[in-house]
């Protein structure tokens, strides 16, 4: 399996450095639903706010609740919001004893094998190469072509495949550390990827931390 990791894993690279290049400059495209609704105008990113703020929230009780029930940590949660568009931060790190969303930044989902997919659909079947809605615990790091990154294991009937559709949180230099909005984030092959910078953070979370983190994909 390792070996296929790594074949998958230098063959990704090269797709991903296109896709980063070609896709990110994409200001043609029309605008969905909602992203008119969340960025029209001043009263539509109010709302757009309120409402992520609102869903964020949603899902944080549930985390909470699940981590102390299953052994995750419950002083940190990693909660990524795919109905944010892509050029928008959406990945989000909830420090519990503050209260607050101490981390935010952009991160990447699946291409489901296509040259480029504006908006994340989901799978979980093997080989999709789309991203996966569900629970996952972060798993222990290890280097491979893309640097440091962690394993994820699926917790959920949603992305029970995770592991064996090697997908894992990693950094690829192509993706910025700040907003790129109203252009639209390179693809992965399923994987939440991010910043080198911003991964660096994430790390600094996780290895530290004496009980797994929770990361949760939703929309």
């Amino acid at each position: 399996m390792k070996t296929r990791c790594l074949i998958c894993l230098i063959i990704a690279w090269t797709a991903l450095s296109t896709s980063c290049r070609v896709f990110s400059k994409n200001k043609s495209r029309k605008p969905s639903i909602t992203e008119t609704r969340q960025d029209s105008s001043s009263n539509d990113e109010n709302k757009a706010a309120e409402l992520t703020e609102s869903v964020l929230k949603d899902h944080l009780s549930q985390a909470i609740k699940y981590a102390g029930e299953n052994g995750y940590s419950t002083e940190y949660f990693f909660l990524i919001d795919m109905a944010i568009y892509s050029g928008k931060n959406r990945f989000f790190v909830y420090d519990v004893n503050r209260n607050a969303v101490v981390l935010a930044g952009l991160v990447a989902h699946g291409n489901c094998n296509t040259r480029f997919l504006e908006w994340a659909k989901f799978s979980n079947a093997p080989n999709c190469g789309c991203s996966s809605l569900g629970k996952y615990k972060v798993g222990a790091s290890y280097t491979g072509e893309f640097g440091k990154a962690y394993r994820l294991y699926g917790l959920d009937s949603t992305n029970s495949n995770a592991i064996k559709r090697a997908i894992v949180l990693h950094g690829f230099d192509p993706v910025p550390d700040r907003e790129i909005y109203p252009e639209a984030l390179c693809n992965s092959f399923g994987c939440p990827m991010v910043s080198r910078f911003f991964l660096a953070k994430l790390s600094e979370i996780i290895d530290h931390s004496d009980k797994p983190i929770l990361l949760w994909i939703y929309e």
